[in-house]
């Protein structure tokens, strides 16, 4: 299993196992991120010694077909020393650094290439991360959202259901009815009893004033009655 394929597989895990938890999602979502910039790390640690392998080997095949083209170089100069046989030696020593060369380079290939697709992958992956983190804060934004109007719906349904604060709601309106109805009740009485005691002292002011007229003009009549006697 390669290391992307196990970062696969341990990302899915600790989702599944965070929703299963019922997390609330700003703390599942900082996690997920926390854990995948974790495994990004330890990722790009394994393609850092996948590199240094490549590496490794590239000078591998560099020193093999450096000895190889010295031992070519000692062959011929035993060649001009007239030394045939320590020229056969050397050229089969230069041999067995061509054939070691060959196989280096073919792993040193392989793993060049193993490294590109590793490269590429990689990158990939850190895409995909920071995509992540900029989808977190407008996920969170809206599990809020979500979260606040599920608060609001539980209330509105909870107070829909108690019946009985709506009814005592009802009661204390018909009870300010009756209050104001009989404020305004009072008020008319109070009128209305104002105004016939007024219209009674002008009454009886009207009664008085013309007792009194009366008496006056008896009073005058007396009086012209006694001078004309006199």
């Amino acid at each position: 299993m390669s290391i992307f394929s196990r970062l696969k597989t341990l990302i899915s895990s600790n989702v599944n196992d965070l929703i299963s938890k019922a997390e609330k999602p700003e703390k599942m979502l900082n996690q997920l991120i926390i854990d995948m910039q974790g495994q990004l790390l330890e990722s790009k640690r394994a393609v850092a010694l996948a590199i240094a392998d490549e590496k490794k080997l590239e000078r591998e095949v560099a020193n093999q077909e450096s000895q190889a083209q010295e031992w070519e170089k000692k062959a011929m100069l035993a060649v001009r020393a007239g030394q045939d046989d320590l020229a056969r030696e050397a050229l089969l020593r230069k041999q067995e650094y061509d054939g070691a060369g060959a196989e280096y380079r073919k792993q040193w290939e392989a793993q060049k290439d193993s490294v590109e697709k590793l490269k590429d992958s990689l990158r990939e992956l850190q895409n995909k991360i920071e995509e992540a983190q900029r989808k977190k804060n407008l996920l969170i934004a809206r599990a809020k959202r979500a979260e606040a109007q599920q608060k609001i719906q539980n209330t509105i349904s909870s107070v829909s259901g108690n019946r009985s604060a709506f009814d005592a709601f009802d009661r204390m309106a018909q009870k300010v009815d009756q209050m104001e109805a009989q404020a305004e009740a009072a008020k008319e009485l109070e009128d209305l009893s104002s105004n016939t005691s007024l219209d009674k002292r002008f009454a009886e002011l009207e009664r008085s004033g013309s007792s009194a007229d009366l008496l006056l003009d008896d009073l005058k009549k007396k009086m012209g009655a006694l001078e004309d006697k006199t």
